[in-house]
């Protein structure tokens, strides 16, 4: 609880989603806030005789939520949006490597800037991104890209990945584009002794993460892992993403990509796999006995002609679940909230499948989900007193959800709804859907600009 002394906030007559255990839901609701956590919340109005109250705000024809958590994202892909439109996983991979390892500190900061003021204009509070493109010479990449996430004022977690698999090795990505064993390992402690914050309410954390069981080799999987748990950091990858990368896993391990994660020391509590689109009935029970967790990318698996992963059952076992946006070149919108809805439909595709996931289960997956998959399920991905202030507006009184009464379905099913305020820390980062701390046009203009500059560059290939 924050001190009494501490400056208030209060949000009143707008409907409340906790997403707490219970789902405890007010139709007309107030939220207080003292100084960065949530002092109390409940039905009604707000109680009188509050102090230092600097702001007060109606939020009649709102839904108020927890900010959401994306928990799968490749930042540097912003300034690669549109190509290889109808290729599948492999090919795609293949077409876009030879243009993304010629990225450089520069690109790597405006890609974040646009990846993170997506996300953040339409109700992130917390992202992560997973970037493993490390080219030689390329300046400070992680830098760059935890620098444009403390600008914008959103709480952040670098999953720092790595590659030492190139095509000389069977891989798929240039010679120069990826690192030795000894290097990754190196790159990746420096990254995590000078970004990561243990500590409660932190901004920013840092996670090891080799990219995936095709591009890195069985060593820098094992030694990642240990390198993680010396250091008391969490462990992210790829995993089980196409029917092709099982088979690449049985032919050069003999083995599935979930024993073969096992083998090397990557199932546990402290991990968490993006996709897990092709899990067999093992496969779920392993990621359930172990915590492991899971970061779905709806709109980036039907873009890549991936697959379904199984939400429904995953969670049914008891597996912690997430939702990602996924790089910008395989979900060119980059925004969490569209995957609420997108998780909710493709997850019903099939015969006797309109109850697989409903509205609320797939609030909690962009929310607590998120947060229980990042660790960080004490601290944020609910409501409630105690918990650190992210949270956010939705504006649900518009043509656009005028006719829907649930408010939890308006948001979930119905068009994107705008953002009238996003609160990070207990400090307001987007206002009537434009963001406060950066200046969105500028970032606009250097993207393109730095879109042009790599195709220049990759063209002289």
């Amino acid at each position: 609880m924050a001190p009494s002394a501490a400056q208030r906030i209060v949000i009143e007559n707008c409907a409340i989603a906790t997403v707490d255990a219970d789902d405890t839901e007010y139709a007309s609701g107030y939220l207080v806030v003292a100084g960065n956590t949530i002092e109390s919340i409940g039905a009604g109005r707000a109680p009188e005789g509050l102090t230092s109250v600097v702001r007060r705000i109606d939020g009649t024809g709102h839904l108020v939520t927890p900010g959401l958590v994306n928990t799968h994202h490749h930042f540097y892909q912003w300034i690669t949006r549109g190509l290889a439109t109808d290729h599948n996983l492999f090919n795609w991979l293949v077409a876009l490597y030879p243009t993304w390892a010629r990225i450089d500190e520069q690109m790597g900061r405006v890609a974040a800037q646009g990846s993170l003021a997506m996300m953040a204009r339409g109700g992130v509070t917390t992202a992560m991104d997973h970037h493993y493109v490390y080219p030689r010479n390329a300046g400070d990449l992680s830098g760059a890209i935890i620098g444009a996430a403390s600008e914008m004022g959103v709480r952040f977690t670098l999953a720092r990945g790595s590659m030492d698999r190139s095509k000389k090795d069977g891989g798929l990505p240039p010679d120069f584009a990826v690192e030795t064993l000894e290097g990754a390992l190196a790159g990746t402690e420096e990254t995590v002794d000078r970004f990561h914050d243990a500590s409660f309410g932190a901004m920013t954390q840092v996670a090891v993460a080799p990219c995936s069981p095709f591009s890195v080799s069985t060593e820098l999987m094992k030694q990642g892992a240990e390198l993680a748990r010396r250091k008391g950091v969490r462990l992210h990858t790829h995993g089980s993403e196409t029917v092709e990368e099982e088979q690449f896993c049985k032919e050069l391990f003999g083995m599935g990509p979930t024993d073969y994660f096992e083998s090397t020391g990557w199932l546990g509590q402290d991990v968490w796999m993006a996709h897990c689109v092709h899990m067999n009935d093992s496969d779920i029970a392993a990621f359930a006995r172990t915590g492991t967790g899971v970061a779905h990318c709806p709109s980036s698996n039907a873009r890549l002609a991936a697959g379904i992963a199984r939400v429904p059952d995953m969670l049914k076992a008891g597996v912690p679940v997430g939702l990602g946006v996924d790089g910008t070149a395989s979900n060119e919108s980059g925004e969490l909230h569209t995957e609420l809805r997108n998780a909710l439909l493709i997850n019903r595709l099939g015969a006797h499948r309109e109850a697989a996931l409903n509205a609320r289960q797939a609030l909690r997956l962009g929310t607590y989900g998120g947060a229980q998959v990042l660790g960080r399920a004490a601290e944020i991905g609910s409501l409630e007193a105690g918990k650190l202030a992210d949270f956010v507006l939705w504006k649900l009184d518009t043509l656009a959800h005028a006719s829907i009464a649930d408010p939890v379905t308006a948001l979930v099913f119905g068009a994107a709804a705008p953002v009238t305020a996003s609160f990070v820390n207990g400090r307001q980062i987007v206002e009537d859907n434009r963001l406060l701390n950066v200046d969105e046009d500028a970032i606009a203009r250097a993207t393109r600009d730095e879109a042009q500059r790599l195709a220049r560059i990759a063209a002289q290939d």
